[in-house]
């Protein structure tokens, strides 16, 4: 028997889940809320001086392409090193190979279709874009295993190293090339440097997880795995994109760059809140997965927090959308306001059932997921295609919040419950943010009419809007900390 008597000490405990998520969700906040405000400030700088509307327009089309193919660039299977059991490193290499294979072969087909792709999108000019840009799947893909491992170890303090590396060289050759009057092709090759030099860094943060190897009984069973989430990834992407294609050739480039424009902004509060918490999510719910009670407390939990953080950025971009506008990018870029409200509801209810998303891959529910996500865009495409004809972009925006607020959201509630996760749950999540949300909102709208629009006055409202909201969420912090009888309530639903 070992112990203070014999001056042998016992091994220093394991750090527990909850403190390895914990520390990785704080380092993954950091990292992407200082990532967002980088590529926030250099878009100011873009689209005040260096870029209009039409080039804006290029360059969502190529982004929108690249994204709907990274959604299925290594067919799912790269979700296996975060989410099977066991020691990693057996199947790793086979991994490696499907991803690389498939991201190839894929780049290869986008280099012969861009010419065919940028003009049934309206954008004809876009095609070289396309093909500089989506160079990116191929490294994307090859980036897969060891950033999957950073994801599995809870490694976000590296991560955030290899992601500050990728921005500061993107941001750095994009900016040069804006300035020698590249234009669109200015984000495409700073796209690419920037993924470069992330798997590189990647590579250098999990060493010797870029090992090629090959395993038939592994393929078929990570093809198993990886098929379903990549059809239902695909489709989700699909989902937020298909707004751009629908503008992009249903009405002029000089629309399609304004809503753009509106929709990444949109995207602030989703990139910075979600894509922290989605970082460690999916690794968290999956080990709860076997536990319902701890999976629905922690799903509730993580809810409550992304809803709490996310609402009262939603609606001040959504009550000031015309100061803010012209106050950061210039009075060029007003039209882009008109869709912004309608577009920061989408973004609300993006950022839930993205979490939702997570969790239901976690527990295993991916046919379910791709019932949904072809639901979604099934209604979604021709409600987008009305919208833009009878409403331009305004039109767009606000098909999108119908079809997600009428069907979506209903469906994503119905099959978490069966999950085992009850709409009671969920709505204690949501009821002080949304409480607050409408007490800011009120406060917002009211001092803006009373005080105006000039500087001054805009971070008074701001800051009054958001004392009120504060007040109005503290009462569920005892929740959110999970110190309450409401959480462990909310575990049961």
């Amino acid at each position: 028997m070992t112990g203070p008597a014999t001056g042998t000490q016992a091994p220093p405990e394991a750090p527990s889940l909850g403190r390895k998520v914990g520390s990785a969700a704080r380092w993954s906040l950091v990292n992407t809320v200082v990532m967002r405000l980088g590529n926030f400030a250099t878009g100011i700088i873009l689209a005040r001086f260096f870029l209009g509307p039409e080039a804006w327009g290029v360059y969502g089309i190529a982004q929108t392409v690249l994204l709907v193919l990274l959604s299925a660039n290594e067919l799912g299977v790269s979700l296996a090193i975060v989410r099977w059991e066991g020691d990693p490193r057996r199947f790793a290499p086979t991994v490696l190979t499907l991803s690389a294979v498939s991201s190839c072969l894929l780049y290869a087909a986008l280099f012969a279709a861009a010419p065919v792709v940028a003009r049934v999108l309206g954008s004809p000019e876009a095609s070289g874009v396309l093909r500089v840009m989506c160079v990116c799947v191929v490294l994307d893909g090859l980036s897969q295993v060891p950033a999957g491992f950073l994801t599995r170890e809870f490694a976000q303090g590296r991560r955030m190293a290899v992601d500050s590396v990728n921005f500061v060289l993107s941001t750095a050759v994009t900016l040069l090339l804006a300035v020698e009057g590249w234009g669109a092709m200015s984000f495409a090759w700073g796209s690419v440097a920037g993924n470069a030099a992330a798997l590189v860094g990647c590579c250098l943060a999990a060493p010797g997880t870029l090992r090629f190897g090959w395993d038939a009984a592994q393929a078929r069973a990570l093809l198993g795995f990886g098929l379903p989430l990549a059809g239902a990834s695909m489709l989700a992407l699909g989902v937020v994109n298909v707004d751009t294609m629908v503008v992009g050739s249903s009405l002029d480039q000089l629309a399609l760059g304004f809503y753009v424009l509106a929709f990444n902004i949109s995207g602030w509060p989703v990139r910075i809140i979600s894509e922290a918490a989605r970082r460690v999510s999916f690794a968290g719910f999956s080990r709860l997965a076997d536990t319902p009670d701890a999976l629905a407390g922690g799903f509730g939990r993580a809810l409550g927090v992304v809803m709490t953080g996310t609402v009262p950025l939603c609606v001040l971009l959504a009550a000031l959308a015309a100061p803010i506008v012209e106050l950061v990018y210039g009075a060029r870029w007003l039209p882009a306001a008109a869709a912004l409200p309608w577009l920061m509801a989408l973004g609300l209810v993006r950022i839930a059932c993205e979490l939702a998303y997570d969790c239901l891959v976690a527990v295993g529910r991916r046919r379910s997921l791709i019932g949904v996500q072809a639901l979604w865009l099934v209604v979604l495409v021709p409600v987008l295609v009305v919208g833009a004809r009878s409403g331009g972009i305004v039109g767009v925006a606000q098909g999108h919040v119908l079809v997600a607020g009428a069907v979506v959201v209903p469906v994503f509630l119905v099959t978490l419950h069966r999950a085992g996760i009850r709409l009671g749950t969920v709505a204690r999540a949501c009821a002080w943010p949304f409480l607050g949300g409408a007490v800011m909102a009120a406060v917002v709208v009211g001092l803006e009419r009373l005080l105006g629009d000039g500087v001054p006055a805009l971070l008074a409202t701001g800051a009054a809007g958001t004392l009120g909201y504060v007040l109005c969420v503290l009462p569920s912090l005892g929740f959110l900390r999970g110190t309450t009888p409401a959480a462990t309530a909310a575990a049961k639903g």
